[in-house]
């Protein structure tokens, strides 16, 4: 049995006193369309447009929203539900994938998080909205390359697009990207110093990289370099390179500079010092001893730091211990907070996502409140807080409903902020 959905393309207007009067005239009526599908729609919105025809049909009471205001308004529609956007008709369709609405959404300041996983034991990708409300299962990747499917990859966001990065046996180190306009994953372009193991970090629309393994025809070498990914015109930037070379480190953003933290050297040393990248003057500021005070760096196969920057404050979590710190900018040295409710000594760091998202730290992995002999406690627990430096201890908030929905290791998780 066939359904038939009518959907009303233009919402009521939402007035405000910067608005000039005449903007609100309404012209003429016109055709708007409905869309005609022969099956439910698909809840994980993968395939959004499968088995749907937009059909033509007169309304002659429904009036027509100027161009500009029908942009403005769709700005605002939630970023969770697009989906539904591509079923509409062929001219909302077209206002996706240029792009438009997420430029109107920075130029407005109106942005929203998602988070955006892949897990062990699942070749999948999910995306989350910011309260772990609605969950999407994004279309599969289409490399079939074996090395790829099976090999380490590492993720970061970059305006609306995701960007992963893995070897490929024919290609080498690869770049994959989703792109949240076409609901696609297109392949390319690759980093001007293709790289595996390095420090990411976003910045408005842009993403970060620096250090890391460079896979050259040479072999293997620990990089100083830096990249920039412009998701405007899908290029990377080569960036002056930083004083020490680093892999296995961590980025971050802070103080409108880019900071790598951590990691090893070209001889395999643990480095504590840190370095951040100041844009406007094109250097990057060598800070001695950033770590000395995290143990995290005397144990072998170690994760990279768990950093995540809230408000403008640098928040670790000590792997050895669970435990969660704060920077203190002026003395170099990290105050003590309190333990995490996840397990992320369990593996060294790995399998851990620790970011932040808005105003919150996130969270997510093996609870320490579940028992290792209990069943429910193979998926993942994900908690969030406000944390505050000068408080004595933090509250956590479990969110229910996706504990079970993945494998507690996590592969990776990145935010994006669109």
């Amino acid at each position: 049995m066939h359904h038939v959905g009518v959907f009303l393309c233009h919402p009521l207007p939402v007035f405000s006193e910067n608005m000039a009067a005449d903007s609100f005239l309404m012209p003429p009526c016109r055709k708007i369309r409905i869309c005609k599908a022969k099956r439910e729609p698909n809840l994980n919105h993968s395939d959004s447009s499968s088995g749907v025809e937009p059909q033509d049909a007169d309304y002659p009471y429904v009036p027509q929203l100027c161009d500009e205001l029908e942009n403005l308004i769709l700005a605002r529609f939630p970023r969770s539900e697009y989906w539904k956007l591509y079923l509409l008709n062929k001219h909302f369709l077209q206002i996706l994938k240029r792009g438009e609405l997420f430029k109107i959404r920075r130029q407005i300041g109106f942005k929203e998080s998602s988070i955006f996983m892949s897990a062990s034991g699942c070749n999948s990708w999910w995306a989350f909205d910011r309260l772990f409300k609605c969950c999407r299962k994004l279309p599969e990747l289409p490399s079939r390359d074996m090395c790829f499917i099976g090999g380490d990859k590492e993720s970061l966001c970059a305006g609306s697009h995701l960007i992963v990065s893995g070897r490929e046996i024919t290609d080498g180190n690869v770049v994959w990207r989703f792109e949240l306009e076409t609901s696609k994953w297109i392949k390319g372009p690759f980093m001007i110093d293709p790289r595996c193991l390095f420090a990411s970090a976003t910045c408005g629309t842009f993403g970060f990289v620096a250090g890391g393994i460079g896979m050259g025809l040479i072999g293997t070498k620990v990089l100083n370099s830096a990249e920039k990914y412009n998701p405007e015109t899908k290029s990377w930037e080569s960036l002056l390179c930083m004083h020490k070379q680093r892999k296995l480190c961590s980025g971050c953003f802070m103080d409108n500079k880019f900071y790598v933290i951590g990691g090893k050297d070209e001889n395999n040393n643990e480095l504590t010092c840190g370095e951040a990248y100041n844009q406007d003057k094109n250097t990057w500021e060598l800070i001695p001893d950033m770590l000395k005070d995290d143990d995290n760096q005397v144990a072998t196969q170690q994760s990279p730091p768990l950093l995540a920057v809230v408000n403008n404050e640098l928040y670790s979590l000590k792997t050895s211990s669970n435990e969660l710190r704060v920077y203190i900018k002026n003395s170099n040295t990290w105050k003590k907070l309190g333990a995490v409710p996840v397990r992320a000594d369990l593996h060294k760091g790995w399998g851990v996502a620790f970011k932040s998202l808005g105003n919150e730290l996130l969270v997510i992995g093996f609870s320490s409140s579940i028992s290792s002999g209990n069943d429910n406690g193979k998926g993942m627990t994900i908690y969030t807080c406000k944390p505050e430096p000068e408080s004595k201890e933090l509250q956590w908030r479990c969110i229910e409903g996706y504990k079970d929905r993945l494998n507690f290791f996590l592969l990776n998780c990145c935010v994006m902020v669109a």
